[in-house]
């Protein structure tokens, strides 16, 4: 959330479906003030996908190196669907580092507050909000205008 509550509440604000794919140990509350809805993440990833594909997943680039069920995943979306692919964290992993590229983008006013008080809710300190939030994806300028976007956390 620290990297992409202001962008997730933007989607949402803009008619995406938002799921967050969460632990289940997690506290769901500041996904919540951003408007996404949760799933838990080892129950989504025990069942078979069935059901529209979502447009958008976006992923830590943590937990696609530390869990090979999200890195097979991802692998089988990106070449049986046209789904854009949305990466954060300090490198994309090597097989994939050629298809994206940078991107920014800047928060609503509206998306800063949200993430502020989102992030509060999970540290219980204020916490100050950047304008612009940073990412790697395979899709630049390609998202459309609404869709479903699904965020693995």
């Amino acid at each position: 959330m620290r990297y992409t509550g202001g962008w997730l509440y933007d989607q949402v604000a803009a008619g995406w479906e938002v799921v967050v794919l969460v632990p289940g140990n997690a506290d769901i509350r500041p996904l919540e003030i951003l408007g996404a809805t949760t799933v838990d993440l080892e129950s989504a990833l025990e069942c078979s996908p069935h059901g529209p594909m979502p447009d958008t997943v976006a992923v830590a680039t943590d937990l696609y190196e530390a869990d090979a069920r999200i890195r097979q995943g991802l692998l089988e979306t990106l070449a049986k669907h046209p789904t854009t692919i949305t990466m954060w964290g300090k490198d994309v992993p090597s097989e994939l580092d050629s298809r994206f590229g940078s991107t920014q983008h800047r928060l609503s006013r509206a998306a800063r507050v949200f993430k502020a008080h989102a992030l509060q809710a999970a540290t219980n300190s204020p916490v100050d909000v950047g304008f612009t939030e940073s990412f790697r994806t395979d899709g630049i300028g390609s998202m459309p205008a609404t869709g479903t976007l699904t965020s693995i956390r």
